[in-house]
């Protein structure tokens, strides 16, 4: 069978599911393909799944939408972070030149690099929207290095299933599966609308995630590891964010 029509029977198939309101059977087809997300077990499990595994299938390769530098917002609001403490101030006060981001886990070649690497990788650059779940949102130019550029660069091992991400801030971190990982518009930034990333907005390193909401996109980052199970961090539901409440899969 080809891929396409084996695309459009699972997804026919997820979304007859759905429409008929047998959520459990969804669920199970879901769990055919290996679409289940990390938060799928509560009261809002089956519904986690569903999303998931129908943004999957529908929207694996789409964009998120680019504008151009005309729409950039003129005044981006900056949601408050708790403060960042001696390390973070030590580093900044030299100019982030000590800043490392260590990348582990499932790849041949583990690496640590410094910022100045980080900057000297190619670049992408996007005119993108980034959003709140408490509904506010602006539009920046973003450039980093693309995210699947540093997986190559590290040797991912063809096991890994997902790439967790954490902050210099202990209790934030995130983790995105391969689709998102390696897809064009997520991308490591270090700069934002012609300027080094600042503070406030996550500098020096903020991984920048285009089609998922801004909660995802973690300020401060400092490690990336690759792993093929979710199960071994936190609490095993895939990032900090299902831990707090909300959901892992935050498409957009």
């Amino acid at each position: 069978m080809s891929q396409i029509s084996r695309r459009k029977l699972i997804t026919g198939g997820i979304a007859a599911a759905a429409g008929i309101s047998s959520i459990a059977v969804a669920g199970a087809l879901a769990r055919r393909h290996g679409l289940i997300p990390p938060d799928s077990s509560g009261i809002y499990g089956p519904g986690e799944t569903l999303t998931y595994a129908a943004q999957r299938l529908l929207t694996r390769h789409s964009m998120a939408r680019e504008f151009s530098r005309g729409d950039i917002s003129q005044n981006p609001f900056a949601n408050e972070v708790a403060p960042l403490g001696d390390e973070f101030n030590r580093i900044q006060a030299a100019g982030f030149a000590d800043w490392k981001i260590t990348v582990d886990g499932m790849a041949a070649r583990p690496t640590a690099f410094s910022l100045a690497e980080i900057r000297s990788f190619p670049t992408s650059t996007q005119v993108t929207m980034i959003g709140c779940e408490e509904g506010w949102t602006y539009i920046a130019e973003w450039t980093g290095v693309p995210l699947s550029y540093i997986l190559d660069r590290v040797g991912a091992l063809p096991q890994v299933r997902y790439v967790v991400y954490r902050s210099i801030q202990p209790d934030w971190w995130e983790s995105i599966d391969m689709a998102d990982a390696l897809h064009p518009q997520t991308v490591v930034a270090h700069r934002m609308n012609g300027t080094d990333l600042p503070v406030p907005f996550g500098g020096p390193l903020r991984l920048r995630l285009a089609r998922q909401l801004g909660y995802k996109n973690v300020k401060y980052i400092t490690r990336l590891t690759l792993t093929d199970t979710l199960k071994p961090f936190g609490k095993g539901l895939g990032s900090s964010s299902p831990e707090g409440g909300y959901a892992w899969y935050a498409g957009i």
